[in-house]
């Protein structure tokens, strides 16, 4: 795994390529490299940092120049089936110097050009400079698991694995993009293609960019989309068949994801996808695998007792930590320099902290991340499917609208805590005020964005300054699916990995440590997308076919319990130990007022001491909007 970035500008600049470089260290600190040439008026120059997986001897040190000099790669990735390509190519005359992916992939590029990303099983994001055709490619894997931004105005291109590595050219223009602040405050993540500046963005996931060299023209095609299965003809298969095609699909993409010259581990949190994961690979493993989890003081959260006896049913070598609120908050200075745009997903900070605890150990870990998305995991697909039921009848959802409302969030969360600990529910009183929110609105789609969304529009209107306006929604949702699938799909092209793969590629690269996501296999997104509802939405039950896969491997009663996740006590956080933050950064003398209306915002702080929930999200979006802010402006 490595870091990539890369100008195009009308002179040399080696001061500003080395201070690019430095800011991606952590992403790749076993090496270094910069290739560069002259095009017409114009000055191309790659980089890389690389943390070396595949092939750690010099031969595989990036950029990677072709024999011929007229391809220049730089990659950051893993192509797991990287060998079958390699023979394919070898049958066909081909040598290599190296055995990495690298190489592969280069030479693949060379000759089937970008019919290559076809034949690609893996994580990527790469740029590929043809100087035959004078232009540069820069290519983003389909989930978008790897990052990659690009800024294109005053007659430059810039691109980087990470916002930081761009701000660090002196030529870059640090103008924030204020339309993005609505979306940041509704979502807690600002969402692709945009970024939190002007004429920068995210690179979309499954999309290739072409930057003409002589044109200084930029444009953008989608090489793959999952909405392209999900709209397809859903396959003609019994419940049976599809449990079996699935598993063998699962098995393969765990075993290529082992392709490694370094140690491997598995992130577990005792749940439905780290545990499947788990046991697909303990199955295959020569040796014990290596597993870690953390844990929480608050029983509520804690996962780590599960996951131990996963541990032990497997004979992992595991190895686990409780986090103290001390290790939490010494994270909380680190966020705007992990995550360099505002990032509002409070459960970087355990995520970050697991990543620590592997990368004593190893270099790269399995995680699970898109069992939810793909398999339908989440507490708001149930919810949104049994509110479908109850539209049939008339008058219903605002009887129970009615029904609710005196009861309050507050009090939701008191009678929560005092329920038998098996009857708990993580963030109850954040899910009463979603569950009233969608109550509120018509039509799947609002209601979806309402389920979806952290913070109401009414809240994120009263917050921004009167200059601004409250963005619309996205353009994702599509009416001709199954309310299932529309979720499904809206969630994997929404918040998949502008939220989800962000905070987990940035914890993890952070501490140069590299993540797989085998259920981010394109071809286990392909398939799923294609069952029929009824089978993978079976007697009303998440994650029916994942369960039923697992269910082979493991006990029922090790894994059969409430979904809990990595939630943190915020709340608690921002009216104690991280009060003086609130105060300092949430000052009407400090606060930006290009965004925010001052007034709307300490009223939010006045709330957050009563009690409000949303207040408290509110409050810490805002406060990590404003550390960014001071880190980065």
């Amino acid at each position: 795994m490595c870091g990539i970035v890369g100008y195009v500008d009308k002179k040399r600049d080696d001061t500003s390529m080395e201070a690019m470089l430095r800011m991606l260290h952590h992403r790749g600190p076993d090496g270094h490299g910069i290739y560069g040439g002259s095009v017409d008026d114009k000055y191309v120059c790659l980089g890389h940092t690389r943390l070396a997986i595949l092939d750690l001897s010099e031969r595989a040190r990036q950029p990677f120049v072709s024999e011929c000099g007229n391809y220049v790669l730089v990659y950051n990735g893993e192509i797991y089936n990287f060998r079958q390509i390699r023979k394919t190519l070898s049958d066909a005359g081909e040598r290599f110097v190296s055995e990495s992916d690298t190489e592969v992939l280069l030479k693949a590029w060379m000759k089937w050009g970008a019919k290559t990303l076809e034949r690609c099983v893996g994580m990527f994001a790469f740029a590929l400079w043809d100087k035959k055709a004078d232009k540069l490619y820069l290519v983003r894997d389909r989930a978008g698991v790897k990052p990659l931004y690009y800024y294109c105005g005053n007659g430059m291109f810039i691109f980087a694995s990470e916002l930081k590595a761009i701000t660090a050219h002196p030529n870059f223009p640090k103008k924030r993009n204020l339309d993005a602040m609505p979306f940041y405050l509704r979502l807690g993540y600002v969402p692709a293609p945009m970024s939190i500046y002007k004429q920068t963005f995210k690179l979309s996931p499954g999309h290739m960019l072409c930057y003409d060299l002589r044109k200084g023209r930029v444009e953008t095609e989608e090489y793959w989309s999952a909405k392209r299965y999900y709209t397809a003809p859903k396959f003609a298969i019994t419940e049976e068949e599809a449990i079996e095609r699935l598993e063998t699909i699962l098995e393969e993409a765990t075993a290529l994801r082992l392709v490694s010259d370094v140690p491997v581990g598995v992130f577990l949190s005792g749940g439905y996808d780290s545990t499947l994961v788990t046991a697909l690979l303990a199955k295959r493993s020569t040796e014990p695998l290596r597993t870690y989890t953390i844990g929480f003081e608050d029983a509520l959260y804690d996962e780590a007792p599960y996951a131990a006896d996963i541990a032990r049913y497997f004979g992992t070598v595991h190895t686990q930590h409780y986090v103290t609120r001390r290790d939490m908050l010494k994270q909380i200075e680190k966020l705007p320099f992990v995550y360099d745009e505002p990032f509002g997903d409070s459960s970087s900070i355990p995520t970050r902290l697991v990543a620590e605890l592997a990368r004593k150990d190893i270099k790269v870990a399995l995680s699970a991340d898109g069992g939810d998305e793909i398999f339908g995991g989440y507490a708001r697909y149930h919810s949104m499917m049994r509110l479908a039921r109850f539209r049939r009848i008339p008058g219903l959802l605002a009887t129970i609208d009615t029904l609710i409302a005196p009861i309050g969030a507050q009090r939701v969360e008191t009678l929560n805590r005092r329920l038998p600990k098996a009857f708990r529910r993580p963030a109850m009183a954040g899910k009463y005020l979603k569950f009233r929110r969608v109550l509120s609105v018509e039509g799947n789609r609002k209601r979806y964005e309402e389920a979806s969304a952290h913070l109401s529009e009414e809240t994120v209107r009263s917050l921004l300054s009167p200059e601004l306006s409250l963005s619309g929604g996205y353009d994702m949702w599509q009416e001709e699916l199954d309310l299932f699938d529309a979720m499904l799909l809206y969630d994997f092209e929404h918040s998949m990995s502008d939220d989800i793969l962000t905070k987990v590629d940035r914890a993890t690269m952070s501490v140069s440590l590299e993540a797989r996501e085998p259920l981010l296999d394109h071809r286990i997104v392909e398939f799923v997308a294609r069952v029929p509802v009824s089978i993978k939405y079976k007697n009303r039950r998440a994650k029916h076919l994942l369960r039923e896969v697992l269910y082979r491997h493991v006990p029922r009663r090790l894994v059969d319990r409430p979904k809990m996740g990595f939630q943190l006590p915020i709340k608690g956080w921002l009216n104690g130990e991280l009060a003086s933050y609130v105060e300092h950064y949430l000052d009407s003398a400090r606060l930006d007022r290009e965004v925010f209306d001052v007034g709307a915002v300490l009223r939010l702080r006045e709330r957050m001491r009563l009690g409000d929930i949303e207040a408290v999200r509110a409050v810490w979006y805002v406060l990590m909007y404003e550390m960014w802010r001071e880190r980065w402006l």
